[in-house]
Formats: structure tokens, sequence, C-alpha cells
């Protein structure tokens, strides 16, 4: 694999290039210190991790709140789904995800262990699957993730096509951070075991075809691995990891009794890539340029043009559109050639773009995942709605909740999942958590309603044909709601927001035309962060 370093020096300012865009090389590094620390930090915070002046500071987070990708909570800002899209544009285009996870799910249900795919980046892993088991000692790695080759069971398995500039580059890391404190997702080691021993384990693990982890991230993580190869080089595209805990597999147990199950499962991976198609390139962004102008007319010196635009060539990139040359991605995005061009000279530099002189294409490296995907890939519905429901119920002066189907059938039930509370002395109080029978709730009819359920559907067609549930003063008197559907990527309606007052605030008309346009756009914004959150990962619904 092409060599990159996990934790280079200071790069010396003579060392960027002359056309490298300065202000997205700082949006970068605003976006990377959000990721370590778990995607909230205090501006002030920001400042200090970056090194930045405040008010640069305050520009670039207002430039990414404009996007979409943070959002400003008081003095603190905070990294929204939307931001997943720069990591999904890397994961699509990959294919890899889409491909094999079924496969790697399937096995995690009949090991009843937790199954990853990890690709390689420089001289370290990234995370591209879990399929987790929930237990009291459970993985907690994420998409994303970062980890040291040399303490991994992948590791030895990419390294073993390690060129003499890949070794090189390994032992200078390793020289400068022998007890990976630089890696924000494991342990330091405090014992760094000598360079000798991992280049030892690399060697038997090109001649093993797989490759054992035990207790080398911490006490207890045992794993075994095997690389799933590329059907046209031949050479490793990724590679399946099954892990558990020495409770229940010891390593060596690991090899005699599920290695056998993982290299069947990656077989079946590997006719997967080898039978399928060439991807469909799906639609590019468009507007970009027209939009990021219209934002830089509108809020002048607070919004960074050149930044946002280098963020947009990133998801230029997606399935079908893996290399892209200067043109494609001028194309793409709307953006003049010389715009385009610096913006992917800048990322080569950081490593997030890989060029390709020998096809004149350019294409994302996993370092992408670092801008934000890890903490956003465990995310939750809930979560994703709380600012939104807060918004709104700032705007229509009304409480707000969201709510999921938790039962079917004549006795179905909705459960309360997340609200905002109105601030006037008479409002609706309805605990997270509470379930109401279903048929009884603007957000159960809206749920039911769905064709999902055709039995149930057809007794609320009136609200599906008009895309919301009105209940007047059915539940309770003097209690009205009204609702929509949120839907997922495949269309099904997954939870419902509702806006609910009291009768006397305003008649059925009055929240028809006042209220349900608000609901409707802020069932869109969820919306947007589901489907950008869902693209790769699970998002739970509770």
């Amino acid at each position: 694999m092409p060599a990159e370093t996990t934790t280079p020096p200071p790069v010396p300012e003579a060392a960027v290039p002359a056309e490298a865009v300065t202000p997205l090389i700082r949006g970068v590094r605003v976006l990377r210190e959000l990721t370590e620390a778990g995607g909230t930090l205090s501006l002030s915070g920001l400042e200090r991790a970056t090194g930045l002046a405040r008010s640069t500071v305050d520009r670039i987070t207002s430039t990414l709140a404009r996007m979409g990708y943070v959002r400003l909570d008081g003095r603190d800002a905070v990294t929204t789904p939307r931001l997943m899209e720069l990591g999904n544009a890397y994961l699509a285009a990959l294919r890899l995800p889409a491909l094999l996870s079924p496969r790697a799910d399937a096995l995690a249900d009949e090991l009843d262990e937790s199954v990853s795919l990890a690709v390689a980046d420089r001289d370290g892993i990234r995370f591209i699957h879990q399929a987790t088991r929930r237990r009291a000692m459970s993985l907690s790695f994420r998409i994303g993730d970062l980890l040291p080759a040399e303490r991994t069971a992948p590791g030895p398995l990419f390294a073993s096509e390690w060129t003499d500039e890949n070794w090189r580059a390994w032992r200078e890391r390793r020289a400068a951070d022998p007890v990976n404190r630089g890696f924000s997702a494991v342990p330091p080691r405090e014992l760094p075991f000598p360079d000798s021993e991992f280049e030892a384990r690399a060697a038997q693990a090109g001649r093993d075809g797989w490759a054992l982890d035990d207790q080398l991230i911490e006490p207890g993580l045992v794993a075994v691995s095997v690389p799933v190869r590329d059907p046209r080089t031949g050479r490793i595209a990724c590679v399946a990891n099954v892990v558990s805990h020495t409770s229940r597999h010891t390593a060596a147990d690991l090899r005699d009794t599920l290695l056998p199950r993982l290299r069947a499962t990656v077989a079946e991976m590997e006719r997967e890539l080898a039978a399928a198609p060439d991807p469909d390139p799906g639609p590019p962004p468009s507007g970009s340029a027209a939009w990021i102008g219209a934002s830089k007319h509108e809020l002048g010196r607070e919004f960074i043009e050149s930044l946002a635009r280098g963020l947009t060539v990133l998801t230029a990139f997606g399935e079908g559109r893996a290399a892209l040359t200067l043109t494609d991605v001028a194309r793409a995005t709307g953006l003049a050639r010389a715009t385009a061009r610096r913006a992917l000279i800048t990322y080569e530099h950081l490593g997030l773009v890989r060029g390709h002189p020998e096809s004149r294409t350019f294409g994302l490296t996993p370092r992408v995942l670092s801008l934000g995907f890890p903490p956003l890939s465990r995310t939750s519905l809930p979560r994703i709605a709380a600012p939104h429901l807060a918004d709104l119920s700032a705007r229509v002066g009304e409480s707000t909740a969201l709510a999921v189907l938790v039962s079917s059938g004549p006795t179905a039930e909705i459960q309360y999942t997340a609200r905002a509370v109105s601030p006037r002395i008479m409002g609706v109080d309805i605990r997270v958590g509470t379930r109401l029978p279903a048929a009884a709730t603007s957000l159960g009819r809206v749920l039911l309603s769905d064709p999902e359920d055709s039995a149930a559907s057809a007794d609320f067609a009136h609200v599906r044909s008009q895309g919301y549930a009105l209940l007047d003063e059915a539940w309770e008197d003097g209690l009205r709601t009204l609702a929509v559907p949120l839907r997922d990527r495949t269309g099904r309606a997954v939870a419902a927001v509702n806006v609910a007052l009291h009768a006397a605030g305003r008649t059925a008309e009055e929240c028809v035309a006042e209220i349900l346009p608000e609901l409707r756009l802020t069932a869109t914004r969820i919306e947007q962060e589901l489907h950008a959150a869902g693209h790769f990962t699970r998002v739970p619904l509770l």
C-alpha cells in the first residue's frame, strides 16, 4: 500500500505547496481537532488546540455552520451528521462497505462476535465497517478510527505488502512516538515491543495469509484477520477481522475454531468483488458554486469562500466517481478549474487525496474519515433530532416531540424518544420514554399510515395522502397535536415529529397554515442529517 505517516511531524512552512489554499488547511485543522475532541469543543478550546487566532476560528466555524457541518451551541462548536457526507464520499467511492458489509454482518450473527472491515491508511489501519455485539465487554472502535498497524491483526497483513519506503516511514513514526500517544483510539502502550517483532509478524502473516492480535491493543482483546484481495490486482483491498474477548476465546482458540469460517466468508467476499458490475455513477453535487457565492454575498467576511469551495471538492467523489480528472472535479462542483486544482493540491499535501499521474486522476484516501466521521458514526436519531426540536419549539412557541413505533397490530404503541418543551406556563409535558396507543395520537397515526403496515395504513389513508395527522382534542380535552413523518434513505417512515399545544392557542386551521410549514421544514432538516448518518452506519432509533 502507498506509504503515508500516521502522525507526521509539523511540516515546515516552506514544504507547503505554493498553490495550497491556506484557509482550507486551517479549516481541515479545525475539523480534525473537533474530531479528536469527540465532536464538541469550545471556540476557545479550538483556538488553543489549533494555534489559530480567535477571529480565524470564529470565521471558520461560522463558515462550517453555514454549510451545516457544525452547529454553534453557545460557546461550543458541535459537529453535525451533515459532516459525514465527506466520509460518505470516500466510502461510496471505495465501494467495499456496500459490497461486503452484508457478508460481514452475516458472519457476526453466525459467530456472535464482532466483525469489522479495515483498510490501510499509511502505516495505520482505519475501520470502514463494524458489526458489533452488544455486551458488557464490547468493541468500542468506530468507523473511521485510526489504529497503529503494529497493534492490530490487520496491520501485519497490510505490512506484508509494504515497500522499503513504507517500512522507513513506519520506523520514523515509531521512533517519534514509540508508545502510540498519537493514536487517540487506543491506549498508550507503556512497554513498546521492538521493531523486529512486528517485522517478523508481517513476514509470518504474508506466508500464512492470516494474522492474530493477542491482546496487543489492551488486555483481554483478541482478534483474527484474513485479507480480502482485489480480483483485478491480487493485492489486499481490505481485511476482514473477527474480534472477541479472552472471557470467550483465547487467540489460539480464535485461530483454531473461527479462522476457517472467516476464511470461507472472505472467499465469498472475493467472489462478490469479482462479480460486481461497474458502478453507475450517481449524480454529483449540483449548484455548489452558486450557493457558495450567495452565502458569501449574504454573510460577507464571516464566510470563508475558499474553505467552502475546497470542502465541496471532496463531495465530487462518490460511487462510480472514485477516480476523477481535474476537469471532472470542476464540472461536478461548478468551480473554475484553477480553483479545483488548488484545492486538490492542498488535499494532496494534507494526505486526503492521492494523485495518479499515469491516468491524471485523483482519488480520496481513508484519511478523509478523520474529518468528523468516528464520533458521528455512533449517533442516534434522538440525538440528531434534539437541536432541531429545540429550534422548532423556539420558532412556534409550542412543545415538540419525536416518537417511534415500538409495537404493531391492534395494540400498536408509540414511544417518545426526544422532546423540547415550550416556555409557556401551561404546556404539554409528556416525558421521554412514555408509551401511548399509536392510533390515539397524531404521531402514531402518521406512522401507522405508512405502507409498510398495509392493514393499518388502510385505516389512515387520508393521513398518508395529506402527509400529516391533525388530532383535535381526541386524546385529552384542550390538547391539539399536529405530526409529520420522518423517512429514512429508503423512504420508509421510521419516526414522527409533532407540535402539541393547547386548543385555545390556535385553531385547527391556524395550525395547518402556520405550524405545518415549520414542522415540515424541521422534518426535512432532521431527515437530511439522518440520511447522511445512515448511509454507511446504522442509526439507532431509540
